[in-house]
């Protein structure tokens, strides 16, 4: 009889019974009202006037009236580098011990993004609420005796200028309570490796040795890990290793893109359960079986606004014009995808993540993540979201009974005409031109401006399938791999041909 298990089990059932739903819009605006306070001593807190905003009327107005939207670079251009150099009080009370690395899926060049103690303890508690809402999925007393799988980032984080400097992975397990640590795998000597294909290596060589419940990580390197693991043993599933694996915590991207492949690895289904841990810190989490959806943090160091994901508010490299409108909580609407934007404890303002979602649950303030604004597909007005790209590709792995998990696509010119040309990662062999015209009926019949494109200046679609480890291998080599770095869906086309050129040279040299 599993009695620890039984016994956490009836501890976590019973704080969720006693946790009532709370009320997600009030939540927000006591939020903002406490950074406001917090941070109003500081250099950004007296520059934009905070002390006289928590006086007005309409905080949420006023503020979103006063402070400009920011990205990345306008931030670190105009604020965070004097964080980065060491200065307090800038926008945010004191100096973060921590800087969460970050290339994203942009750039060699990793982003430095403050973590203050007060985020770290934000992350905490958004955990603990996680592991609260098991109680709402059927799962045995016998789960909560097993050990979890965290495959993030390396925990060795380095120490620069007072600081210390990882991915938010890293950081966060680097964290990990002392009572948790008999739980955690791979262990902490592991997840200091720096090299991800060695410490996979190693994952693989001590699974036997661990009795893994639960998964977390971001699918298209979990999948690769499984595989290594799988493939060392010479076992069919990962259930021939970890026969009591349940639930596997999906995060950073949409699962769905990666369900029928990450399947294929499995014995038998098991629970999945999205969360969206970022850089910049844990917004959301799937609370309850019966949706895929995810409930935003609404209480817990995060202020969001969101501005509607429409053509004429976003600039070509895909940051906000400034003229854009904001709404709140309050304000928003199902079925539209907006930008979401972030203000932290960790002293990011009106800050553009680079993500889009939308609303599936208002009362639930519960999300799906729909894109990325760099990743939207509008050269000639075709106006295609990551969201719709996926929704596509599943209608043909239906369709063809093919897994396709990563692609990439771009706009390119054919004798001075517009193509998009796709690159799907697949191991089918179905002919490039029927899987080309197929997604493009499905993308004309599905999205009315795309078909409108296809009439005018979209010329034609155009597909090339490689084989799905090229699209890691060009992560690699572009970035690092594992952690929270992500696949680029849309490309320019100069970073097109570099592209184009890589899978040339790497197939070439791999012909089997």
């Amino acid at each position: 009889m599993e009695i620890i298990g039984s016994i956490i089990k009836g501890a976590i059932n019973l704080k969720g019974a006693l946790t009532s739903e709370p009320d997600h819009i009030e939540s927000q605006q006591n939020i903002l009202v406490q950074l406001l306070q917090t941070a109003s001593e500081t250099e950004f807190g007296k520059k934009y006037d905070f002390g006289n905003v928590l006086k007005s009327n309409d905080i949420q107005k006023d503020f979103a009236d006063k402070v400009p939207y920011f990205d990345y670079h306008q931030l670190l251009d105009q604020w965070w580098h004097r964080v980065i150099d060491g200065e307090e009080n800038i926008t945010w009370p004191g100096s973060p011990d921590y800087f969460a690395l970050s290339s994203g899926t942009t750039g060699k060049k990793s982003k430095r993004i403050p973590v203050t103690n007060d985020m770290i303890e934000a992350i905490r508690k958004a955990g603990i609420k996680q592991v609260e809402a098991l109680s709402n999925f059927d799962l045995p007393a016998s789960f909560f005796e097993k050990e979890i799988m965290m495959l993030g980032s390396s925990t060795d984080l380095h120490e620069r200028d007072g600081h210390l400097e990882g991915e938010i992975s890293g950081i966060s397990a680097s964290n990990i309570p002392f009572w948790f640590e008999g739980y955690y795998k791979p262990g902490k000597e592991i997840a200091k490796i720096d090299d991800w294909d060695k410490r996979v290596q190693r994952i693989a060589e001590k699974a036997k040795q661990w009795d893994i419940g639960a998964l977390s990580g971001i699918p298209s390197w979990m999948e690769l890990m499984l595989q290594k693991v799988i493939d060392y043993h010479q076992v069919e599933t990962i259930h021939d290793i970890w026969p009591n694996l349940e639930v596997y915590a999906s995060g950073g991207v949409a699962f769905t893109p990666y369900e029928k492949s990450f399947n294929n690895l499995l014995q038998h289904p098991i629970t999945v359960i999205d969360t969206y841990l970022a850089s910049e810190g844990f917004i959301a989490y799937q609370e309850r079986p019966e949706t895929d959806a995810m409930k935003l943090i609404t209480d817990n160091g995060i202020y969001f606004e969101f501005v509607p994901f429409k053509p004429e508010y976003i600039n070509q490299d895909g940051s906000l014009k400034q003229d854009a409108p904001s709404l709140t909580l309050s304000e928003v609407k199902l079925d539209q995808d907006y930008v979401l934007l972030m203000s932290t404890v960790s002293g990011a303002w009106r800050y553009i993540i680079g993500d889009t979602i939308e609303f599936a649950n208002l009362e639930k303030a519960e999300i799906r993540i729909t894109g990325r604004t760099k990743f939207f597909l509008n050269v000639v007005g075709s106006q295609l979201s990551v969201n719709k790209m996926n929704t596509a590709l599943r209608k043909i792995e239906e369709k063809f009974d093919v897994e396709i998990p990563e692609f990439t696509l771009a706009a390119t010119r054919i004798d001075d005409e517009f193509h998009h040309h796709w690159y799907l990662g697949t191991e089918s062999k179905i002919d490039a031109k029927t899987l080309a015209h197929e997604l493009d009926e499905v993308l004309k019949e599905a999205n009315k401006n795309y078909r409108v494109a296809r009439d005018k200046a979209l010329k034609g679609v155009k597909v090339t399938t490689v084989p799905t480890i090229v699209f890691s291998e060009w992560s690699g080599a572009q970035k690092k791999k594992g952690g929270q770095v992500k696949m680029e869906r849309v490309m320019s086309e100069e970073k097109f041909a570099e592209w184009e050129t890589f899978c040339e040279n790497l197939i070439q040299n791999n012909p089997n």
